[in-house]
């Protein structure tokens, strides 16, 4: 651990500058408004909980997370491709003495856990106090004993992005754990996992993996879900911008706060078609026995199972012709093969809308008017669970600024989101 005037001080430093630009892969000559955000962080840390100078903390950092290959491919134990972002959320946190977590979030208030009582509280699902409540359930698990801390948080990452706001805190809060009471013990997939028990389990969503282990391993990661508990996955070493694109993720401003339905259909309905083939998820099955036994399958499920089936298939095959594509330096092909991703989401996962209003449909609007200001060029698609929040696309660099003025002139001001891929996902920076 250490103190705040001594943050404060590294801060000043070439040194800390000059690492501080690799994790937010900037250039060193412009990590200032980082380092003025990590003064503002310690300083609201100070402000809410009565600490001085000497106070020793940790400063840790997770980053939000984009979806690049295999839309609700995760949930089936199948294989994705993502990235973490240069949107993060950043906590100043100390220990307290005390039996109670106390997590400050600007926005938000105050989140107080007692360490004692972390048995699932079924009032409390769908709320940011299970998240905290099963994480450190989850380190108990483990075998580690949780301790009263104090954090302030800050997060730049906005909710209902489509950039994973819910797993970056997540990731932050199990970040801190490890490194508070777990002796920085677990690994960074460790750290992911214990995010998607406390929302699966303690939330109530039923999501799969791939929010947390992107927002927590950084980078451009492709992972396989296959064996339960044990991810496989390794960093694809890839520069959009040196592709001559942007990675820019599109706010379609529809609330997605009431889709935990929708959301949870998907998995239950291709869950559904695993299960008349004997086995629990799809990443079990053969697709030439799917499509054997597909008459029998359209019998018993219906349409929109085997056709949300169908969908990931054919994404996962996907996922691995995208690494491969970028391995390769053949940017083309990768981009193809996110059109045809996008089209899949379309027309067999059918994420685009809910269709409880026929009349009410903005992911598909945005994604219309995105392909009209691409002209044929670079790629779009729905992003993450889809029904509402966001797109996705990658924008020649020639064309970037019109395409954000066309989106924002659609959407709103500061709907489009231009990103870039950041190296570190879940770390402490001090202490």
């Amino acid at each position: 651990m250490t103190t705040i005037k001594a943050i404060r001080t590294a801060l000043l430093t070439e040194d800390c500058r000059r690492e501080l630009s690799r994790i937010y892969f900037l250039q060193e000559n412009t990590v200032g408004p980082v380092c003025c955000r990590l003064e503002e962080l310690m300083n609201g840390f100070q402000r809410t909980f009565q600490r001085d100078e000497n106070t020793e903390v940790a400063i840790c950092t997770a980053a939000g997370r984009t979806e690049v290959g295999g839309n609700h491919t995760d949930h089936q134990r199948g294989k994705v491709l993502a990235a973490s972002v240069d949107l993060d959320a950043v906590a100043c946190a100390a220990p307290n003495g005390t039996d109670t977590v106390r997590l400050w979030s600007e926005g938000y208030g105050m989140v107080e856990i007692r360490v004692d009582e972390l048995d699932k509280v079924d009032a409390e699902e769908n709320t940011t106090p299970s998240l905290v409540r099963g994480i450190l359930a989850r380190t108990a698990q483990l075998g580690y004993q949780p301790v009263g801390f104090d954090a302030y948080i800050r997060s730049d990452v906005p909710g209902g992005s489509g950039l994973s706001s819910s797993a970056c805190y997540e990731v932050l809060v199990g970040v801190m754990a490890n490194h508070l009471y777990c002796r920085d013990e677990l690994s960074l997939a460790q750290i992911a996992m214990m995010g998607q028990y406390a929302e699966n389990v303690y939330f109530g969503k039923p999501s799969g993996l791939m929010d947390q282990m992107a927002c927590a391993l950084g980078g451009i990661v492709a992972i396989d879900f296959r064996e339960e508990g044990n991810p496989v996955y390794h960093q694809v070493d890839f520069d959009f911008l040196a592709a001559g694109h942007a990675l820019c993720i599109i706010d379609t401003g529809a609330d997605h706060a009431d889709l935990t339905a929708d959301y949870g259909a998907i998995p239950r309905e291709m869950g559904a078609v695993a299960a008349q083939m004997g086995k629990t998820v799809l990443s079990e099955t053969d697709p030439a026995m799917f499509y054997a036994q597909l008459p029998r399958l359209r019998e018993r499920l219906g349409d929109r199972a085997v056709l949300r089936a169908t969908h990931y298939y054919d994404d996962v095959n996907r996922v691995e012709r995208q690494v491969q594509a970028l391995e390769k330096g053949d940017f083309d092909t990768f981009l193809d093969l996110v059109n045809q991703s996008g089209q899949s989401s379309f027309m067999y996962l059918q994420n685009v809308a809910t269709f409880r209003d026929a009349a009410d449909q903005p992911v598909a609007v945005a994604l219309a008017v995105a392909q009209h200001l691409l002209g044929g060029r670079g790629a779009v698609r729905v992003h993450g669970g889809g029904f509402a929040g966001t797109i996705q696309a990658f924008v020649p660099l020639d064309c970037l600024e019109r395409f954000r003025l066309g989106m924002d002139a659609l959407l709103g001001q500061g709907s489009c989101h231009i990103l870039t891929i950041r190296p570190v996902g879940g770390a402490v920076l001090f202490g």
